[in-house]
């Protein structure tokens, strides 16, 4: 899941069902045609120990953690949230984390089967699930399968064992390898997430990595440039990391490679097989809607004539307690229809196909002349291709986002 800031007062006390229903239902700002597909997310928080480099909402378990009560929690924050998505089904499903392996069998099964009582899943909806190499047992992941979920998201990040133990990762690269044995066992839709330009690494390890996991023949397989994030271990303790130059050929030799075996680049950290992009995320780069249920999870709701973000409470207890008390959301607001054009292509602009100028007005409720003027200053800067039929990012684009994802900030 990507993390997104959410701005605004601390919710107001709780309301009814019907009350939460006629306020978002009146009228507002947009016109929006239609409503965009519905993802559901969850976030399980624990994890056996946080990562140095991990900016996420995940809290080292030390020893038990409250799945039962969690659980709970969970259910009541998914009942509470349903006048919010009345009559809408829901295409995709994502249990994120944290290590949502952790989670006991009994657990997942309990969960998912919550869903399903309480939510219109789609037939063939992608149930995904993140699940860390150090958690894999063969029998558990048969239970999860049999459960329902019928992707898994694995968080690799290295084959090679110096630079996991770099990383501060829990598994070393034979569980790393046992990982995808048992995932191949009992799953044919899966990601492997690596990462480059990791301390000391050379081209020549990235490479090594990358050839690796294609081994394997993974469906799908998202490559992430290690960063270093605000407020985590390594922002703090910075690690010596490969220069710029270094990390280009990496990022140059992960498009060649990937190119050639096969995988089209969707977006920018993305790889996949025909047929096999992530569904889940690629609802979240088209400015789709998702409701974020669990400690710290975020939400973008759409209405006729709004759009609503919302984030949960981030610790633990915290949300339990809160989800008890009849409202989980700490925080709430609106999308302005001023930084509407902003939101919208904070996201598509990653998928490297780009998206239809209609899009543009399915999901925002607004014309695309809005953004008029910021996408003539993009395309004049080679930063971005359009016609009447496609708008994306040049390669040129791709190399420099963010600077391009700026230029749609309402001045």
């Amino acid at each position: 899941m990507i993390p997104i800031k959410v701005v605004g007062a601390p919710a107001a006390a709780p309301r009814s069902p019907a009350a939460s229903a006629l306020q978002y239902l009146k009228p507002g700002a947009l016109n929006l045609t239609a409503l965009p597909p519905l993802s559901l997310y969850i976030h399980f928080p624990w994890c056996v120990r946080k990562c140095p480099y991990c900016d996420f909402n995940s809290h080292e378990a030390r020893g038990a953690f409250p799945e039962h009560e969690y659980l709970d929690a969970v259910r009541l924050d998914l009942e509470q949230s349903l006048p919010l998505i009345w009559g809408r089904k829901i295409h995709t499903v994502f249990i994120g984390g944290g290590t949502p392996s952790l989670m006991s069998a009994q657990g997942l099964d309990r969960l998912l089967s919550d869903v399903r009582t309480l939510l219109p899943l789609e037939i063939d909806a992608e149930i995904t699930m993140e699940a860390n190499p150090g958690t894999f047992e063969a029998e558990k992941f048969k239970s999860f399968r049999a459960s329902g979920v019928n992707r898994l998201s694995i968080g690799i990040q290295s084959f090679n064992a110096a630079h996991l133990k770099a990383l501060g990762r829990i598994h070393d690269d034979n569980e790393a390898r046992r990982a995808v044995e048992i995932a191949h066992a009992n799953f044919d839709n899966f990601n492997l997430d690596l990462m480059y330009a990791l301390p000391a690494q050379t081209l020549e390890q990235a490479s090594q990595d990358l050839g690796t996991a294609l081994a394997f023949a993974p469906p799908h397989l998202s490559l992430y440039h290690l960063t270093m994030e605000p407020n985590t271990v390594f922002a703090k303790y910075p690690p010596v990391l490969p220069d710029d130059d270094a990390s280009a050929d990496m990022q140059d030799m992960i498009a060649a490679t990937m190119t050639a075996a096969g995988f089209e680049h969707y977006e920018v950290s993305a790889y996949a097989r025909p047929g096999r992009r992530g569904r889940h995320n690629v609802n979240y780069w088209e400015f789709g809607d998702y409701l974020g249920i669990g400690a710290g999870a975020h939400s973008k709701i759409s209405f006729p004539h709004r759009v609503l973000r919302q984030a949960r409470f981030k610790q633990p207890e915290s949300f339990i307690n809160a989800a008890r008390a009849g409202n989980p959301v700490q925080e709430e607001h609106e999308i302005a229809r001023a930084d509407m054009g902003f939101e919208f292509m904070l996201n598509t602009l990653r998928l490297t196909g780009g998206f239809s100028p209609n899009l543009f007005g399915e999901r925002t409720g607004m014309g695309i002349n809005a953004i008029d003027a910021m996408l003539d200053a993009a395309e004049a800067k080679g930063l971005l291709y359009r016609d009447h039929m496609i708008i994306r990012p040049t390669e040129l684009g791709q190399r420099f986002l963010n600077d391009l994802q700026q230029m749609f900030l309402a001045g």
